[in-house]
């Protein structure tokens, strides 16, 4: 690296033997516990990467702060070589993927007191468990000043790097971080025991013939010109057996593309065929609802069923029988919430890699606690409504679903299909296809902060 030579031999004298670096974020417990062994003085620098270059005293900055506040551990912002913000910790910030940039400043004296107490020898986790018991011991620091150059050598748009957690070939990893987030909850006293989830059979909830169908098929949209027509058909396509019913409610925000062109042609096109009350067409006023705020209007629509099935207006099923195998899900199941098996493709339906999504991560034993490491549970998903009316989706257009599904998780059974449903079909269009690095911290940061309440919500139980 070319950038600030000079600044990279003053940290190297700066930190002297306290400096060492981790092949990134996976790593053993054996190699946290040899740094712990050997690191002295107050201060021990982690490097992620081996080429940092630190900005005229950015190194004593990140010191500095270290030394002023209660921190245990340190990390800042820096270039990549443009600007590259990071976000703050919280207590729900768990994602085992958490950015904290490549250069990371930790209290000697912790260090050593919690390596000591690693009690399970991880051969990829070990930088995860360090900073979760870091975590519980005290206040870990974001500093938001720009404090050093590193190179990125992923340059896959934000798009194709949402589900390396779920590659096969990662699976070793996660299920030690499973593992790992797990014994944090137990610490904790946030672990939600499976035993004692709730069926919906035994509540009190409206009966199956006060709905007008058995169950709904929503989709969101707000211009979606290009792809609303294909949801549509896909959607209006399904066959149920009898005595099962559903209809297809579109729920449009304000579209100016002519999206609402085409699910009025949809429309026509059934009151032809004597289809009237097949599709339901719900336009928003102007005001703000975004995605969650979609759903919500159409759970509490009137011919809304008794389950709510998700189809988002840029994918389409995968064949006749989703909603059929979503229906018998739920009355086999006897869940809240069931969480399909989606298939990831191009726009004209040709299969794109990781390929098959099953998410088999989750198991009915915890599941509900490892959904708050990862950043998804899945897709499509379906509700029962009476008691999703009861909670509803927050008026957001990012995380809703990721939302409701830990709310739902901390109470009642989630159901699972996986068998592909769902064609989740990658454009340029995407919303997360390409973000940028302020969209992306946003993101992070919202579904970081459903997370903190989360477990907050679990730790007053």
């Amino acid at each position: 690296m070319d950038i600030c030579k000079n600044c990279c031999n003053f940290a190297a004298k700066l930190v002297n033997m306290n400096s060492f670096v981790l092949p990134g974020r996976v790593c053993s417990s054996a190699l946290i516990k040899d740094i712990a062994s050997k690191a002295e003085g107050k201060w021990c620098l982690i490097q992620l990467r081996e080429e940092i270059c630190w900005v005229a005293f950015g190194l004593q900055r990140m010191e500095q702060i270290g030394d002023d506040t209660t921190a245990v551990m340190v990390y800042s912002d820096h270039f990549n070589p443009e600007p590259a913000p990071v976000i703050d910790y919280q207590d729900g910030a768990l994602r085992d993927d958490f950015d904290f940039g490549s250069a990371i400043l930790v209290r000697v004296a912790v260090l050593k007191q919690v390596a000591a107490q690693m009690d399970v020898n991880y051969e990829f986790a070990g930088f995860y468990d360090l900073r979760l018991r870091l975590s519980r011991v005290g206040e870990i620091v974001h500093i938001p000043e720009f404090l050093y150059y590193d190179v990125e050598t992923d340059l896959r748009k934000s798009g194709e790097k949402l589900f390396d957690y779920v590659d096969p070939k990662n699976r070793a990893v996660q299920v030690e971080m499973e593992k790992c987030v797990t014994a944090h909850l137990r610490q904790l006293g946030a672990l939600v025991d499976y035993r004692q989830l709730k069926l919906v059979e035994s509540q009190k909830v409206p009966r199956a013939e006060s709905y007008p169908v058995t169950a709904s098929v929503i989709i969101p949209c707000r211009n979606r010109v290009r792809t609303i027509g294909d949801a549509i058909r896909s959607a209006l396509s399904q066959r149920v057996r009898a005595p099962y019913t559903y209809n297809v409610i579109v729920v449009d925000d304000n579209s100016t593309d002519g999206t609402v062109d085409v699910i009025n042609d949809e429309m026509s096109r059934l009151r032809l065929n004597g289809e009237n009350d097949k599709l339901i067409y719900i336009a928003q006023d102007p005001t703000w609802h975004a995605i969650g705020g979609n759903w919500n209007a159409a759970l509490h629509h009137p011919k809304c069923g008794l389950y709510a099935i998700q189809l988002d207006s840029d994918d389409t099923y995968f064949d006749e029988n989703t909603v059929q195998r979503f229906i018998d899900a739920f009355e086999e199941q006897k869940c809240a919430m069931v969480v399909g098996t989606y298939r990831m493709t191009d726009i004209n339906g040709r299969e794109l890699p990781p390929g098959v999504i099953d998410h088999r991560e989750w198991t009915d034993k915890n599941g509900m606690n490892n959904a708050l490491r990862i950043n998804g549970l899945g897709a499509p998903r379906g509700f029962y409504v009476p008691v999703l009316k009861e909670i509803n989706f927050p008026t957001t257009k990012y995380g809703e679903d990721y939302a409701v599904g830990l709310r739902l998780s901390r109470e009642y059974k989630i159901g699972r299909i996986y068998d592909v449903v769902y064609n989740c079909r990658r454009w340029e269009d995407n919303s997360d296809a390409n973000c940028d690095i302020v969209a992306m911290n946003r993101n992070n940061w919202y579904k970081d902060r459903i997370r903190t309440w989360e477990l907050r919500a679990r730790l007053s139980r």
